[in-house]
């Protein structure tokens, strides 16, 4: 897979969830391909208590099998928080959900390619608790390939 000059392959590793996702979601707007790695490293601010007791609550809305269902991958968790962020109802919001891919670690493909990050969107600037994406998916039922 190359990556050509209307493609972007980001790291995620250190970065606050929601400034990733609205800053992808603009760009994959403006017709961009974005590729996201490393999903399981990027965070969420807030005491680790809340924000698992937030996310085990709405987990709990819904039916099994009518829906709304809910991502427990990390991969997944931040794949759907940058689709709330699209018209996804609209052509165009489609198209662009459509031209986003996001992994767990780096794919054999994809290693050794040169990665952006997002300078807005680092978890170095967070004067709060934080927990990472991954950390979150273990507490609410997502087990990772080799446990």
């Amino acid at each position: 897979m190359a990556i050509s000059e209307r493609e972007a392959l980001i790291d995620a590793s250190g970065l606050i969830l929601g400034r990733i996702a609205s800053d992808v979601a603009k760009r994959l707007l403006q017709g961009e391909t974005i590729v996201i790695v490393n999903a399981e490293k990027a965070v969420i601010s807030g005491r680790r208590h809340s924000i698992v007791e937030d996310a085990k609550t709405f987990l709990e809305v819904g039916h099994p099998r009518k829906g709304p269902y809910h991502p427990r991958r990390p991969d997944r968790i931040l794949r759907r928080t940058v689709r709330g962020m699209l018209p996804r109802k609209k052509p165009k919001g489609q198209a662009a959900y459509r031209r986003l891919k996001v992994y767990i670690g780096v794919p054999e493909e994809l290693r050794g390619k040169e990665t952006q990050t997002i300078i807005d969107a680092k978890a170095e600037k967070l004067k709060c608790p934080y927990v990472t994406l991954g950390e979150l998916a273990k507490e609410v039922g997502w087990t990772s390939i080799g446990e």
